[in-house]
């Protein structure tokens, strides 16, 4: 495991079930294959308050980055268990 991917996986960890698992979701399941412009995309929202990204995780709203925005429904499409 990379430098990187550790960092983002301590990144991922925001203190609420909810979002670490939503995000989480997104670095195991796609962070590997995903085109750099993706990777970039999570990093950044990983740097957004956790109220905003939950705004965001649940539909109330979208970041203006439409790479940020294209992670963000990726994590809401996601099958649920």
């Amino acid at each position: 495991m990379d430098a990187d991917y550790k960092r983002l996986r301590w990144r991922c960890r925001r203190g609420t079930r909810e979002l670490d698992q939503l995000l989480g979701w997104w670095l195991e399941n796609r962070y590997t294959d995903a085109p750099g412009e993706l990777r970039t995309g999570f990093a950044a929202l990983l740097e957004q308050q956790d109220p905003q990204l939950w705004d965001w995780l649940v539909g109330l709203g979208a970041p203006a980055d439409a790479v940020q925005a294209g992670v963000i429904d990726e994590i809401r499409a996601q099958p649920r268990v």
